[in-house]
């Protein structure tokens, strides 16, 4: 059990059976090898906490969560990366960008879904074959973005 000291969560008592290894890192942030995943199981984001460095945090969802037909062709360079692994085993999931100030300009990363082998506890972020995910994709329809900023600029008003 490590004590981690991270500025979104506080301390984390993390079990070593908890870490995911990234060996190549994540794209942006090649030095950090281990993370784990934080979060609330009622939450739909969850976040990918780095162990080497407390302030560094991505938020993740579960593909199903934006797209129920996400169907990732995965390139097996990057399933050999994360071992000999049966398809049940694996875990993927999708990093989000939320703005700050703009949660209703939140994107997903559709293209590049990290794939996770839950046995060894290894990962890697990949880059799907699948031409028509895109690296930006809006997580909210136009109507529900528009009552959002709508009613952040109410609340903005009423200050």
């Amino acid at each position: 059990m490590i004590k981690l000291a991270s500025t979104r969560f506080g301390v984390l008592e993390v079990d070593d059976d908890d870490i995911i290894r990234f060996p190549a890192g994540i794209p942006g942030f090649e030095n950090r090898h281990s993370w784990i995943l934080v979060g609330d199981d009622d939450n739909a984001i969850m976040w990918i906490q780095s162990t080497d460095e407390g302030s560094l945090a991505l938020p993740v969802v579960t593909p199903d969560t934006i797209k129920s037909d996400y169907n990732a062709k995965i390139p097996r360079e990057f399933l050999d990366l994360i071992g000999n692994v049966n398809m049940e085993d694996i875990a993927i999931l999708i990093v989000v960008t939320i703005p700050p100030g703009r949660p209703w300009d939140m994107t997903a990363n559709l293209r590049s879904p990290i794939v996770i082998n839950r046995q060894s506890r290894v990962a890697v972020q990949s880059i799907a074959l699948n031409e028509e995910y895109d690296f930006r994709y809006r997580v909210l329809e136009e109507d529900i973005r528009a009552k959002m900023r709508e009613q952040a600029v109410s609340t903005e008003e009423a200050r």
